[in-house]
């Protein structure tokens, strides 16, 4: 088991955001955290990366208590790519090599020069790889954090609505390569989406939290509509397109 995470809850202020939230994950799998805005899908992934500390619960990583743990161990077990990133005067090369930090001990070798190249051409960036990334599109900086996150080389990677800067073909070129890696490393992956049909035709499972609760969670593939209509307040139909399910607001 890749990440284990038991009564979790957090507070801001005296105000609960988060309770008593437990799931499981698995080596290989892609977990979808759905729901509304400002239900605590963001907040939930920083408790996990233990950005925030929460008022009670375990985040387990193959069984180490992620809580305990170090910044510098942490990041070479939990990759991160937050919402929006930083822009600086680095090159795309030099920024995506920052993921490797927590690997390099007295100097960048050639095997981290080979990392950070190989996930630069894994994105499409052989381009950008000298540009700076203070002159890049926000969709350029989604990937540029991506790679960065990717050479760091995790156990689990932490991802929040990776696509949301992203035309349609880097959405799905961005999703293609995440389900490969997951799979290829036997890496565990939880993103949080806005987009539940991109969450139903990738992710293994999903997670919808609603009020800062676990409303349900299971198989992508066995969503239904009632779940989708209690935490959304929405009347919607599923349809099964070419094998995929989609969802569709009810006439």
């Amino acid at each position: 088991m890749i990440l284990s995470v038991s009564d979790l809850d957090f507070r801001y202020g005296g105000h609960q955001v988060l309770g008593n939230v437990d799931f499981r994950l698995e080596g290989g799998e892609l977990l979808a955290i759905l729901g509304p805005n400002g239900v605590g899908k963001t907040t939930l992934l920083k408790c996990i990366n233990a950005i925030h500390a929460p008022s009670s619960g375990a985040v387990l990583v193959e069984d180490r208590n992620v809580l305990r743990m170090r910044p510098h161990e942490i990041a070479l077990t939990i990759g991160y790519v937050a919402q929006r990133s930083d822009s600086a005067r680095l090159t795309v090369f030099d920024a995506v090599l920052m993921g490797r930090k927590p690997h390099v001990k007295w100097k960048v070798a050639d095997h981290d020069l080979k990392i950070v190249d190989s996930a630069i051409r894994h994105l499409h960036m052989e381009h950008l790889a000298l540009r700076y990334i203070d002159q890049l599109s926000g969709g350029e900086l989604q990937k540029v954090a991506i790679a960065r996150a990717m050479v760091q080389e995790p156990r689990l990677l932490l991802l929040d609505e990776p696509t949301s800067s992203l035309d349609l073909k880097s959405q799905v070129d961005i999703l293609n390569m995440l389900r490969h890696i997951i799979t290829e490393h036997h890496l565990g992956a939880i993103m949080t989406m806005h987009d539940l049909n991109t969450a139903l035709r990738y992710a293994d499972k999903v997670l919808f939290l609603k009020n800062g609760r676990i409303h349900s969670t299971g198989p992508a593939c066995q969503v239904t509509p009632e779940v989708v209509e209690e935490v959304y307040g929405l009347p919607v139909d599923i349809h099964n397109v070419s094998g995929r399910l989609m969802v569709v607001p009810a006439a």
